[in-house]
C-alpha cells in the first residue's frame, strides 16, 4: 500500500500533472459533447475533398489512362485546389479509423478529430509559456486559452483555421527550441536533427494551410539574429528546404508547376476577391470595406472579461524584469511579435476579413503568454496554493459559464462588455456559420409529417445534411413555395427576410436567436 501510496504522490507532484489533468478533463467533456455541434456551412464541401484527396496519392489511379488529378479535390475542385490538404491528409485517417469501430455520424467525428487538434495547439501554448513561467503559472495560462468560448467552439466545428493554428503554435515551439540547439556551444547534430526535421515539416504544413506560413521562418529567422550565433542561421538551408518538401508533397495542386502555381495562389489569396456581406455595430459591410477597428474592437468584446486587464498588467510586469534583467527578453519579443506583427498588418493594410477573426485565430496564444506572467506574479506572492487556486478559477469562469450557456454555439460568444451575445443579435454576426440548422432540423423531423417541403435561405445542402426521409430542400432562390422556412442569424436573416410567417421552432441562447423555422400559411 505504501508503494501505492508514493506512486500516487509522485504522479501528482509531477511538474506536467497540472497541464496532462487540464487536457484530460478538457477532452472528457469534448468527448461527452462533440456530437452537440452542428455542421458548419464551410465543412460539408471541405469534408468532401478530404475523402477525395486520397485519389492523389494512389498508385493505381496514376497507371490509369484516365488519370485526371482535378478528381483530387472534390465537387468544389475551384476553391479547395488553392487550400493545402495538409491538414485533412492525416486527420480523415482518424476519422475513419473511428468510422471503423462507431455508427457515429462523420461530421461529429470530424468535430472530434478537430477538438483533438485544438488541445495539441493548447499543449504547445503551455510548452512555450515554459521558457518564462513555472508550470503552474502556464497552466493557468493555458487554462485561460482553453476556456475562451469563442476558441473552444472553433476548436470542433472549424477544420481549417485552428489546425493551422496548432501548426503554427507547434512550429513556433520547435523553431525557437532548435535556434536554442544550433547556437549552444554543446551542440551536437544527433540530439538536434529531429527537431530540425518537425521544426520543417510544422513549417511546410502552415504554408500548405495558409500563405501566412512563411512567417513562421521570419520569427525564427529575427531569433536566430537576436542570439547572435552566425552559426545557425546556415542551418536555415536544410530548414528551409525541408519545410518545402513537405509544403510540396502535400499539396497535389502545386505538383505539376511548383513554383509558379505557389506563385499564382499567393497573388490570389494576397488579393483576395471575395466579397461576403457581415454585420459590424449594426452596419452591413462587404468584407474589403471594414473599418480599422473591426480586429481590435472584436477581440475586446469576444474574449472574457479579465483577458485584456490581465494582458495589460502582463505587460508591464514582463517588461519590468526585462529592465531588471530578470527575463529572457529574446524569445519573448518574437512571441510579441507574432501577435503584434499580425494585428498591425490587419489594421493598416485592411485585407477582406468575414467570419469575425477565425482567420486570425493562430495570432491570439500570445496573448494568453503574456497574461501568464500575472498568474506567476500572484504564485509568488500567495503563500497558501489553495488561495492561489481559487484566484486562477475566478479568473477562467466567465469563459466556462460563457461557453457553458451558450453550448453548442460557444464561438458565437460575446462577453459582458457589450451585454452578451443577446446585447449584440442583429448587430453583430453570431451563429453565422448557420451550426444550428442541426438543432433546428432535429427538432423539425419530431412534428413535421412526410411529402412535406423545406425552403432554406442560405446552405440548402446542410439543411438537407439533418432532414430525414420525407421532407425535400428547396433553395429559397427558387421561388417555389413550401410548407416550411428555415432563417438563420447571418446577416440577421431570421429578422430581414420577408415574408415572416408564424415562428414554429426558434433556435436560442443566451437570449439570442440563431435560427428560426417558420410555418408557411
Amino acid at each position: 500500500m505504501s508503494i501505492v501510496l508514493a506512486s500516487i504522490k509522485s504522479v501528482l507532484q509531477h511538474r506536467n500533472f497540472p497541464i496532462l489533468l487540464l487536457l484530460i478533463i478538457s477532452l472528457l467533456v469534448g468527448l461527452l459533447t462533440f456530437q452537440d455541434f452542428g455542421m458548419a456551412w464551410d465543412e460539408y464541401l471541405y469534408y468532401e475533398y478530404a475523402d477525395a484527396i486520397g485519389y492523389a496519392y494512389s498508385i493505381p489511379a496514376h497507371l490509369s489512362p484516365d488519370f485526371d488529378l482535378e478528381k483530387a479535390y472534390g465537387p468544389s475542385a475551384g476553391d479547395h485546389r488553392n487550400h493545402g490538404p495538409g491538414y485533412i491528409i492525416f486527420a480523415r485517417l482518424g476519422v475513419y479509423a473511428l468510422q471503423a469501430f462507431t455508427n457515429i455520424d462523420q461530421i461529429a467525428l470530424w468535430h472530434l478529430v478537430n477538438f483533438v487538434t485544438f488541445l495539441v495547439g493548447a499543449y504547445f501554448v503551455y510548452k512555450i509559456s515554459l521558457r518564462w513561467l513555472n508550470p503552474y503559472s502556464a497552466v493557468a495560462a493555458t487554462a485561460l486559452y482553453l476556456t475562451q468560448p469563442v476558441l473552444w467552439g472553433h476548436g470542433f466545428i472549424n477544420p481549417k483555421d485552428t489546425p493551422f493554428a496548432t501548426a503554427f503554435i507547434a512550429a513556433v515551439y520547435f523553431g525557437l527550441r532548435i535556434v536554442d540547439s544550433l547556437s549552444s556551444p554543446e551542440f551536437k547534430f544527433k540530439k538536434s536533427w529531429l527537431d530540425l526535421v518537425i521544426t520543417g515539416f510544422l513549417i511546410g504544413l502552415a504554408i500548405n494551410m495558409r500563405i501566412i506560413g512563411p512567417l513562421l521562418l521570419v520569427m525564427i529567422f529575427i531569433y536566430a539574429l537576436l542570439k547572435r550565433q552566425k552559426k545557425s542561421l546556415l542551418w536555415f538551408i536544410p530548414l528551409t528546404f525541408i519545410a518545402i518538401i513537405t509544403t510540396y508533397i502535400t499539396w497535389p495542386y502545386i505538383w505539376k508547376t511548383p513554383v509558379a502555381t505557389f506563385l499564382e495562389v499567393l497573388r490570389l489569396m494576397a488579393s483576395y476577391s471575395t466579397t461576403p456581406k457581415l454585420i459590424f455595430m449594426g452596419d452591413f459591410y462587404r468584407s474589403y470595406e471594414l473599418p480599422r477597428r473591426y480586429l481590435p474592437w472584436l477581440l475586446g468584446i469576444t474574449l472574457t472579461e479579465p483577458v485584456w486587464p490581465l494582458f495589460l498588467s502582463g505587460g508591464i510586469i514582463a517588461t519590468i524584469r526585462i529592465f531588471k534583467r530578470r527575463l529572457e527578453w529574446k524569445a519573448l519579443s518574437v512571441v510579441v511579435f507574432w501577435f503584434l506583427s499580425m494585428l498591425l498588418y490587419v489594421v493598416v493594410m485592411q485585407p477582406p476579413t468575414y467570419d469575425g477573426y477565425r482567420h486570425f485565430l493562430f495570432i491570439l496564444p500570445p496573448i494568453f503568454i503574456v497574461c501568464g506572467f500575472v498568474f506567476q506574479e500572484l504564485y509568488m506572492r500567495v503563500s497558501a496554493k489553495w488561495v492561489y487556486g481559487l484566484l486562477v478559477f475566478f479568473l477562467i469562469l466567465p469563459g466556462i459559464l460563457g461557453g457553458a450557456k451558450l453550448h453548442p454555439y460557444q464561438y458565437a460568444y460575446y462577453n459582458s462588455f457589450v451585454g452578451g451575445t443577446k446585447g449584440v443579435a442583429g448587430m453583430y454576426e453570431t451563429d453565422y456559420w448557420l451550426t444550428c440548422y442541426k438543432e433546428a432540423i432535429e427538432e423539425l423531423n419530431q412534428i413535421a409529417p412526410g411529402n412535406t417541403t423545406l425552403i432554406v435561405v442560405r446552405e440548402p445542402a446542410n439543411a438537407a445534411y439533418y432532414l430525414k426521409e420525407g421532407i425535400q430542400v428547396i433553395d429559397y432562390t427558387a421561388r417555389t413555395p413550401g410548407d416550411y422556412l428555415l432563417l438563420g442569424a447571418r446577416l440577421n436573416d431570421y429578422a430581414r427576410v420577408l415574408p415572416q410567417y408564424p415562428v414554429l421552432i426558434s433556435v436560442e441562447r443566451d437570449g439570442a436567436t440563431f435560427c428560426k423555422i417558420e410555418a408557411v400559411q
